[in-house]
C-alpha cells in the first residue's frame, strides 16, 4: 500500500510591488505533516520551481514549527523541493497544497501541478488544501472538463481575512471569489477561526489556524 503524501510548496518569495517577502507558511506545513508523519507516511516536497522554497511564518516558538524544523530528513527535503516533473502521481495517496501568500501568485496557473493533482484524484486519492493553498485548486480540470471545485464544499482564506491584512489590492485575484466563480459551494467562519471542509475526497481549511485539522481529515479520509 502506498504510503507516499506530497506536500506542494509556493516558489514565489514577494508580495506583488510591496517590497514585502513571503513565502509558504511554516505552520501550514508542520502541523498538518506532524499529523501525517506520526501516522506512519512519508511526506514528499515539490514546489513549481524545485530546490528551496522561501519560508515565511518562522516562528521557532510553536513547539511542532521547531520539531519540523530541526527534523534532519525532513529539513533536507524541504530545503530540495522536487520539481513537478520529477513528480509521479501514482506513488501517492493524497496531495496537499499548503499556503502562504505566495501560492497566490505561482499555484492557479501551474499546468504540472494541477495534472499531478487531477492524477492522484482520480486515482481515488485525497486532496488537501489550507488557507491560501486551495489557490492550486482554482483551475484543476477532471477528465469530464469540470473544475474540480465545481459543486462542492470549499474553504479557504476568505475575502474578509484579505481584507483584514490589508492585501486585497496585492495579491492578484481574490481566492474566495475564484473559487466560487468556479462552482465552488463556499464554506467560512469568522476571521481567524478554524474551519475545514470535507466533501468528495477534498479537504480545505480556511486559514493558519485550521492547518492541524486539514491534516487530522485528510488521515482519515485516506483511512476509509
Amino acid at each position: 500500500m502506498n504510503k507516499k503524501i506530497l506536500f506542494v510548496l509556493t516558489s514565489h518569495d514577494k508580495k506583488g510591488d510591496t517590497g514585502e517577502s513571503t513565502g509558504y507558511y511554516l505552520g501550514e506545513v508542520s502541523h498538518p505533516w506532524e499529523v501525517l508523519h506520526n501516522a506512519g507516511y512519508e511526506i514528499d516536497f515539490v514546489s513549481p520551481k524545485g530546490g528551496n522554497p522561501p519560508v515565511d511564518g518562522f516562528d521557532l516558538t510553536d513547539p511542532v514549527n521547531k520539531k519540523f524544523w530541526e527534523d534532519k530528513k525532513y529539513k533536507s527535503k524541504i530545503a530540495n523541493t522536487m520539481k513537478p516533473s520529477q513528480i509521479i502521481p501514482e506513488e501517492y495517496v493524497a496531495i496537499f497544497y499548503a499556503g502562504g501568500h505566495g501560492a497566490m501568485w505561482d499555484f492557479a496557473d501551474n499546468k504540472e501541478l494541477a495534472e499531478i493533482a487531477r492524477k492522484i484524484y482520480e486515482s481515488n486519492g485525497i486532496i488537501g488544501a489550507v488557507c491560501h493553498g486551495p489557490a492550486g485548486l482554482v483551475n484543476i480540470k477532471l477528465n469530464n472538463g469540470k473544475y474540480l471545485v465545481d459543486g462542492k464544499k470549499i474553504n479557504a482564506f476568505t475575502n474578509e481575512e484579505e481584507v483584514a491584512v490589508k492585501l486585497e489590492n496585492v495579491v492578484p485575484f481574490m481566492l474566495e471569489t475564484k473559487l466560487t466563480e468556479h462552482g465552488a459551494i463556499f464554506e467560512k467562519s469568522g476571521l481567524w477561526q478554524p474551519h475545514v471542509t470535507v466533501d468528495q475526497r477534498v479537504i480545505t481549511g480556511q486559514n493558519p489556524q485550521s492547518a492541524k485539522l486539514v491534516g487530522e481529515a485528510m488521515l482519515k479520509e485516506i483511512r476509509k
